[in-house]
């Protein structure tokens, strides 16, 4: 599977459950990075996306250190920050690329990505438009938002 969601400390249960039924939606992976802020077997977390859990192709990882180390091993894998302060818009980035593997990292939904981290990766870091009046977009919408502009960009050759 060429598109990824990526995780980075989840907190908020519902959350990950909607994203979870878009990734089991759209054929996309989805990478939830340790430590969680809640169990993947909470209550919430089903009822979110119980139907559709058993259709998500779900990967742990310990640390934002072993995430990255898994997609440095692969040769045709990219990854982007989604972050609230990146200087250029989702749209402005090539996705059309179906072989390559594109994972999207969103951060922990009060403090987002590490700020050192992202930094070392600002040309990677991508924002979605939004008014001054709010801090940021719920998290599973922002990974809709993009998701689904990837797949535009492909022809929705994965979800035909």
């Amino acid at each position: 599977m060429p598109l990824h969601i990526a995780l980075y400390q989840p907190q908020i249960p519902a959350n990950t459950g909607n994203i979870a039924r878009t990734c089991a939606g759209t054929h996309t992976s989805l990478h939830l990075i340790h430590p969680l802020g809640f169990s993947t077997d909470d209550k919430m977390l089903k009822r979110a996306g119980l139907d559709y859990w058993p259709y998500v192709d779900i990967h742990y990882h310990d640390s934002l250190e072993a995430f990255i180390e898994m997609t440095e091993a692969q040769a045709q894998a990219q990854v982007y920050l989604i972050e609230t302060y990146g200087t250029r818009n989702y749209t402005e980035f090539d996705f059309s690329n179906s072989s390559q593997e594109i994972y999207f990292l969103f951060g922990h939904e009060t403090t987002g990505l590490p700020a050192d981290f992202a930094q070392a990766r600002s040309s990677n870091c991508l924002r979605i438009p939004q008014s001054e009046h709010i801090r940021s977009l719920n998290l599973s919408n922002a990974a809709a938002i993009v998701l689904y502009e990837a797949l535009r960009q492909q022809g929705f050759k994965a979800v035909k």
